[in-house]
């Protein structure tokens, strides 16, 4: 558990109950040569700031080199705040989180409520349900969703797309009649000429990804219309994280949005649990999978939450289910909601700046050494796909030699190319100690 400091008062209050005058009297058989001779910091820290101060004074103990790595492609490292595990692992949450009998499960409800209402204010969408697995799941469900809707139909598909999140769409539909048509990305967003020229056979809908794969900001708006000219439905798959500056994809024509959620304050965790988020224009609520939770009130006006909606085969006939998915991630949706309430907008936003400027300030800085340039020339949010003059496996190796992970080999005609992700937990000299290892390659 985190460390919570107490207050001046607090701290008084102790030393009075043990009949002590100084906290210092506490540490009287410690020898003084091992003591800190001062634990006053010289200034105000923020908790990451003071957490990496300590992990540093720490790291003198043991035998430990810290590895840093700049490894994305679905999976994110990011500062999670003390009040996340805080709150989430109060036991009344922690162990009571899938609400099987909802009218005892007020606060339960309460949690998976606001988170929903939270992700449609993030992403500009009218109704969400409460949580998914992780974001390849959500894309699969929402895939299937636009076959359930208007029947077996081409699905379109961005090849920019993370390619694990198209093996488990893939798998999600063989079941079904849909075929999937993968549209290129040859310059690092997908190709509007080839899709506005794609013969297809009753499109059911288009699904793409911004920030994309390679990190690149695909134009929503314009795939969005494109989508619909073909009759089909837009289907967005977002980084939560980006949408604290970028315009939300609701706004721009997005029929249905998906992602992961696991930057909203979850551990990375070696791959899960994760938290896939789905959201969709209300025209579309009756076809969500899973569960949504709705307000109401009681017989005597008091206000309470029910499941409003449970569309899947454990609750009514299955061949009137819209999916057979599961449970929802309600623990994993407790965490983000905690994280997006506590970052606030302004917190988001400052987030997503964070993530911009370091990035950049990488990208740029490795392409000034001349070892190595960015791949795609379009504007990106914290990800980019680095081109070098040699095998990138020989460059992985030498990063790791040095106790670094520069990012995600690209597999194929990309052998030269490591995806490299920056976000705002690298500081300045993790970000230079990059750059001197690029410049000796």
């Amino acid at each position: 558990m985190d460390y919570v400091p107490h207050s001046e008062a607090d701290i008084s209050s102790i030393l009075k109950e043990m009949n002590i005058g100084d906290i210092e009297d506490l540490y009287s058989s410690v020898p003084e040569k091992i003591k800190i001779k001062s634990r006053r910091l010289e200034r105000g820290l923020s908790e990451f700031e003071l957490k990496a101060l300590i992990r540093k004074k720490a790291e003198k103990n043991l035998a430990v080199t810290e590895i840093k790595s700049f490894m994305g492609g679905g999976a994110y490292e990011h500062f999670i705040p003390a009040v996340v595990d805080h709150i989430a692992m109060k036991p009344e949450f922690y162990t009571a989180y899938t609400p099987y009998q909802p009218e005892a499960s007020q606060g339960a409800l309460q949690v998976i409520y606001e988170y929903q209402s939270l992700i449609c204010e993030l992403t500009g969408m009218d109704a969400s349900n409460a949580s998914l697995y992780d974001g390849a799941t959500a894309a699969a469900e929402a895939a299937l969703m636009s076959i359930n809707k208007d029947g077996p139909g081409d699905v379109l598909i961005s090849a920019a797309v993370n390619p694990e999140y198209v093996e488990v769409i893939k798998t999600y539909l063989k079941g079904t009649k849909g075929r999937i048509l993968m549209v290129p990305s040859p310059e690092g967003v997908t190709s509007v000429e080839f899709l506005k020229g794609l013969s297809a056979k009753k499109p059911v809908c288009f699904i793409f990804q911004s920030p994309n794969y390679y990190g690149c900001i695909e134009d929503v708006e314009n795939l969005s219309e494109i989508a619909h000219s073909f009759a089909a439905l837009s289907i967005a798959i977002v980084n939560p994280v980006s949408l604290g500056v970028l315009k939300s994809p609701g706004s721009m024509g997005a029929d249905i949005v998906v992602g992961e959620g696991q930057p909203l304050g979850i551990p990375l965790s070696y791959g899960g649990p994760y938290l896939g988020f789905m959201a969709v224009k209300k025209k579309f609520i009756r076809k969500l999978p899973g569960r949504i939770v709705g307000r109401t009130t009681d017989k005597e006006g008091n206000p309470g939450f029910v499941l409003t909606l449970q569309t899947r085969e454990q609750h009514i006939r299955r061949e009137k289910a819209n999916s057979n998915i599961c449970s929802n991630q309600a623990l994993m949706a407790l965490r983000a909601t905690v994280f997006m309430t506590y970052m606030g907008k302004e917190g988001m936003k400052t987030l997503a700046e964070a993530n911009i400027n370091n990035s950049h300030y990488l990208s740029k800085s490795i392409e000034k050494t001349g070892k190595a340039h960015l791949k795609f020339k379009r504007p990106f949010f914290n990800e980019f796909v680095l081109e070098f003059k040699k095998p990138a496996n020989l460059v992985f190796d030498k990063f790791v030699n040095k106790n670094m992970f520069p990012g995600i080999l690209l597999k194929g005609e990309m052998d030269k190319r490591i995806l490299c992700c920056v976000t705002e937990t690298k500081t300045k000299a993790d970000l230079d100690g990059f750059i001197e290892i690029i410049k000796d390659l």
